[in-house]
């Protein structure tokens, strides 16, 4: 297994992942056209995990100069629990060191246990407006 920056041809293969484990519900921030903007990002982290010459994973977060975070992880069902999430988050927390970051946070939909295991402890809620347009029209 490898774990290598995003490649734009790798959007459908992802798009797969994501739909497979219920993490697909906003196209327009996780699809292929939103994959591509966080590609052009210099602040975005964007990386994949490939297996055999097939992508099973990805995991994207940004640093801002101060705080990492990750946004999105996913793993192929097929290929969970086979060390391949953990191998992502080890290496986007080795990029965002390098970065400068000294912390790193991550928003969890569903269940925790994983990023409990991965020394994660949940500190704070985390609400969202989607689309962005509520938050100006408040």
């Amino acid at each position: 297994m490898i774990i290598r920056d995003f490649r734009p041809e790798d959007a459908e293969a992802l798009v797969n992942i994501l739909k497979a484990n219920q993490q697909y519900g906003h196209p327009d921030m996780d699809g292929p056209e939103a994959m591509l903007q966080v590609h052009r990002c210099q602040a975005a982290e964007f990386l994949v995990a490939e297996k055999e010459g097939q992508v099973v994973g990805l995991i994207r977060g940004t640093f801002d100069g101060s705080r990492a975070i990750i946004y999105l992880a996913s793993v192929h069902p097929d290929h969970q629990r086979q060390g391949i999430g953990r191998a992502l988050v080890q290496e986007i927390a080795r990029r965002f060191k390098a970065r400068g970051a000294s912390s790193i946070s991550v928003i969890v939909p569903g269940d925790a246990d994983f990023w409990k295991k991965m020394k994660f402890r949940q500190t704070t809620r985390v609400m969202h407006a989607f689309p962005i347009d509520q938050v100006l029209e408040a």
